[in-house]
């Protein structure tokens, strides 16, 4: 009789641990899916981004609208860091994140089209 019983539960527990395996490979499907959707929208943002060639002083008007109250009038820091030579820390890809995704707070992430980053970018170029 306790081996039927013993049986029983084995197969209870397997049962179970079955349906939580394919709940964790569910989730963990979802979430891959998700990040494979948001990396290539990013990537074709950031392409689209590095083929133009904006405008220093587009970005320099941008940048006096947007980022004067961390960064200063002059770019070279408040609440965030000095952005002369910034193009010789960080790469465009690298940037064109920073600034899309706020990735160091108290930075905010920022809705940026490819054109007006392109001209940040040439903005930030010419901080040298």
């Amino acid at each position: 009789m306790s081996t039927s019983s013993s049986s029983a539960a084995e197969r209870d527990f397997k049962r179970e641990l079955l349906k939580i395996s394919f709940f964790v490979l569910l989730v963990l499907l979802i979430f891959f899916s998700i990040y494979l959707i948001n990396h290539h929208e990013n990537n074709s943002y950031i392409m689209e981004t590095l083929e133009l060639n904006g405008s220093a002083q587009a970005g320099d008007a941008l940048f006096k609208m947007n980022c004067v109250g961390c960064h200063g009038i002059t770019a070279r820091g408040l609440v965030g860091p000095d952005l002369h030579s910034i193009t010789q820390r960080l790469n465009d890809r690298e940037i064109i994140k920073q600034v899309t995704g706020g990735l160091t707070p108290p930075m905010p992430s920022f809705e940026i089209d490819p054109v007006n980053m392109s001209n940040l970018l040439k903005y930030l170029h010419s901080l040298e």
